[in-house]
């Protein structure tokens, strides 16, 4: 995105309302944001690469606080320095604090209708679509980023924590480790994986 178009007045605007409307209608956590966002500003504002969205994604995954926050964060200092970033920011912060506001103040009340707790059950449905959805991307555009090493790594992390519930700092570090020592691998001669 050039600079010119980053000072019209209606691009942070667009960064405000684009973050607090996925961040309002979202349902499911961060990683449910994560692609919606993707669609947002790679698809359709086409302000950012693939790539680069991927790379932002990485960054905010690696940070700690809520990766939805993160996300947005990054997506707004990438496109607009530190005035983007606290436009993103405060667009993906503001529904969630509001709405828990207001649960908080009608806890008893939501806590014991039917239709309520019905809604949320259908909720996980969906959610759980989505973020099956998102792995599925994730894991065909890889060939691009890694390769099916990179594949291969993520489905055996997949199965290690899924199935036999090996903490996740041990599968980040045995990844790092095997990360390493295939960069440092001569590939003469050989495809890459």
């Amino acid at each position: 995105m050039s600079t010119k178009d980053k000072n019209k007045k209606g691009f942070y605007k667009t960064l405000f309302l684009s973050t607090l409307k996925l961040s309002a209608f979202t349902f499911g956590g961060g990683f449910v944001i994560v692609p919606l966002m993707r669609k947002r500003f790679v698809e359709e504002l086409k302000w950012i690469t693939e790539k680069e969205m991927m790379d932002l994604i990485c960054i905010s995954q690696s940070s700690p606080g809520p990766i939805a926050v993160n996300t947005s964060l990054m997506v707004g200092y990438h496109l607009a320095q530190l005035k983007g970033a606290l436009t993103a920011a405060l667009g993906s912060i503001l529904p969630p604090f509001l709405i828990i506001s207001v649960v908080s103040y009608f806890y008893d009340i939501f806590r014991s209708n039917t239709y309520v707790s019905a809604a949320m059950k259908g909720m996980q449905a969906g959610v759980a679509a989505v973020i099956a959805s998102t792995v599925v991307d994730l894991f065909l555009g890889e060939k691009e980023f890694g390769g099916l090493f990179s594949s291969i790594l993520t489905l055996l992390a997949f199965v290690a924590v899924y199935f036999f519930k090996v903490h996740v700092l041990i599968i980040f570090l045995v990844c790092a480790l095997l990360s390493v020592i295939k960069s440092n691998i001569p590939s003469k001669g050989c495809k890459k994986l």
